[in-house]
């Protein structure tokens, strides 16, 4: 172990081969580690949790373009948050339970009535996640297709790299979300939320577009990439562990604490990024004012300092300390939502079907960074007998 930070390739072979063991190679042999592409990268539970909990060195203002709120620090952070998190509230999630798992249900028999084997990326966890996504937001039907076709561009400039790339496609968010406003303020008042969102005033003034773009942005596709992550993850390990599948048709109650415990495995999220306001010591090695740190959530989640055996699949670990939804001021404000979604939708998919496993012949293919999860995954459901 050394306390000066080695250089690796974020893009080497071994890497994009298996992310998860790549991590875990590099947490064991450094504090931190260093590249032209994620900067610093931090990648232990206690250098993750310092950074977590000291927002006033390391500055979540990372980003030109507006990342409304966890793009923001304090005050403004605190402002924004007050005014978004009770989209999140219990009563709200609540609300729109019945309407998640009428959307699960329709999911899986659609996945059903196709004969049961598919493609779970892009067949099921994709739509699912935006077809939800959208009934909470209040989007109509015909925005779903652009928003994937969206969702694909936005992906494909993220990994080009090419910052113009990238903000053409922000733009073409926020002209869409223009024109969801719009329609809105031409048509008879709604209750949905996007329309809520729009009359949403921060210390007494109402969001204005980039800002009204920044929210819906990170309530679509942060939301949708992360979920469609999450469930190709659960699916894969359900199919694996037939043992506990059983186990959870029996006692669905099970339910939160397992997908917490198979994400905190098997991470849907890489990284976030954070800047230094000061010079600072991180993990014994000095960091200079000005400096881009990438926090990997995957890495430190599968820290055996913290989590013994961490892929030891184990239903007793301290939730407090899974990092699954962050942790500190900046802990995901849709954690809520994301848990009500995964839980209906498993839910739904033990329930109707008898049996979940991986064909023969079709060996997953792992994503890679900034993509977590499977790029392609084959799985066949066996329907519950009438």
């Amino acid at each position: 172990m050394t306390t000066t930070p080695p250089r690796w390739d974020p893009q080497a072979p071994e890497v994009l081969r298996d992310q998860r063991a790549a991590y875990d190679q590099l947490r064991e042999r450094c504090l931190l580690a260093h590249s032209d592409a994620q900067h610093w990268s931090v990648l232990r539970h206690a250098e993750v949790m310092q950074v977590l909990g000291d927002h006033a060195t390391f500055s979540s203002a990372v980003s030109a373009h507006p990342a409304v709120p966890n793009g923001y620090d304090q005050p403004l952070h605190t402002q924004y948050r007050r005014a978004l998190d009770p989209f999140f509230a219990p009563e709200r999630m609540a609300h729109f339970e019945p309407v998640c798992r009428a959307l699960s249900a329709a999911t899986v028999q659609e996945a059903l009535a196709l004969g049961g084997e598919l493609e779970i990326t892009h067949e099921f966890a994709l739509p699912f996640a935006v077809r939800v996504q959208s009934a909470f937001l209040g989007w109509p039907t015909l925005l779903q297709d652009e928003l994937l076709g969206w969702l694909r561009r936005s992906q494909a400039a993220t990994r080009s790299g090419d910052r113009t790339q990238t903000s053409a496609v922000a733009q073409e968010f926020e002209d869409l979300v223009g024109r969801v406003r719009q329609a809105r303020l031409e048509a008879p008042p709604t209750q949905d939320i996007t329309s809520e969102l729009m009359h949403t005033r921060v210390e007494g003034r109402l969001l204005d577009l980039r800002e009204l773009a920044s929210v819906l942005r990170n309530w679509t596709v942060g939301e949708v990439g992360t979920i469609a992550a999450s469930i190709g993850i659960l699916l894969h390990w359900l199919a694996s562990h037939p043992d506990w599948q059983q186990r959870l048709r029996a006692q669905p109650g099970l339910l939160p604490t397992a997908i917490d415990e198979v994400l905190r495995i098997d991470g849907p999220l890489v990284a976030n990024r954070r800047i230094t306001t000061r010079d600072v010591t991180l993990g014994g090695c000095p960091v200079p004012m000005g400096e881009r740190l990438s926090i990997h959530w995957i890495a430190a989640n599968r820290d055996p300092r913290v989590f013994g055996d961490p892929d030891e699949f184990r239903m007793d670990r301290d939730p407090a300390l899974n990092l699954l939804y962050g942790a500190g001021i900046h802990v995901c404000p849709g954690a809520p939502l994301a848990r009500l979604e995964l839980r209906v939708l498993m839910e739904e998919l033990l329930a109707r079907t008898s049996a979940i496993a991986l064909p023969a012949g079709h060996a997953p293919t792992r994503a890679t960074a900034p993509d977590a999860g499977y790029a392609a995954l084959r799985v066949r459901l066996h329907q519950t007998p009438a």
